[in-house]
């Protein structure tokens, strides 16, 4: 793969660098407003393999937050979308695309067993997040998780932290209490907000897979959310700060 396309990246990292990073493999699970984007910044970091999973199907509103969706793509595949714009980024991206609905430990188990070098969690559905979040533990997988974007608007807030030290973020309450029933205490990176979420943005009406509740967001949240992951996952790989 040239260079070319990463010119500016390579300024800034060196070519020492980058071949570390057109030679790693990340896992992007969940191709919602923050999986798709943590997506879409690391092809354009020049990450060189990438694994995109999600088993959704665009819906319109999704508009407001998801850099893959257009409304010619609605009720498409959210992952086989998602790769053709990944790909038209990066035409030699090597891009594995798993285009289904993992909802069985044994499931992650097995999409894992190649190991990456870094996961990414953009899951929404907290049996799901938990299941992956084990399995990376298990084998010792690199795995940075994003907490609830929902109902918050102040970027200012959001943090990067150990999972035992998260606040005020309803998901990370939850997430904690199931990874200390694996015996799981500590030792997981996430993305959170400590703005509490806005009580009016929660409905309880809307009937979707796996969840029991939808919330309000809002076009930059999210996308705030995927950007920090992709950047500790980066990290991550390179050590840069």
């Amino acid at each position: 793969m040239s260079f070319e396309f990463l010119s500016r990246t390579k300024l800034l990292l060196g070519e020492e660098k980058l071949e570390i990073l057109q030679n790693s493999h990340v896992f992007v699970f969940g191709l919602g407003g923050v999986g798709a984007c943590a997506a879409e910044m690391l092809v354009r970091a020049g990450v060189g393999k990438l694994s995109i999973v999600d088993g959704d199907e665009i819906v319109l509103s999704n508009l407001n937050r998801q850099l893959h969706t257009l409304t010619e793509n609605i009720g498409k595949s959210k992952a086989e979308t998602l790769a053709k714009r990944l790909l038209s980024i990066n035409p030699a991206l090597t891009l594995s695309v798993i285009s289904k609905y993992l909802d069985k430990k044994k499931d992650f188990e097995e999409t894992l067993e190649k190991k990456p070098n870094v996961c990414i969690d953009a899951i929404d559905t907290l049996t799901n997040k938990c299941n992956l979040i084990i399995t990376c533990v298990e084998r010792q997988i690199p795995v940075i998780s994003s907490m609830g974007a929902g109902g918050r608007v102040n970027p200012n807030l959001i943090h990067v932290s150990d999972i035992s030290k998260t606040y005020n973020c309803r998901l990370a309450y939850y997430v904690r209490k199931k990874l200390k029933k694996a015996g799981i205490h500590r030792g997981v990176k996430v993305v959170f907000s400590s703005e509490r979420p806005k009580k009016e943005s929660l409905t309880l009406d809307e009937k979707v897979k796996g969840k029991k509740s939808t919330i309000g967001t809002i076009s930059y949240l999210p996308n705030l959310f995927g950007c920090f992951l992709s950047a500790e996952a980066i990290n991550t790989l390179l050590k840069i700060y």
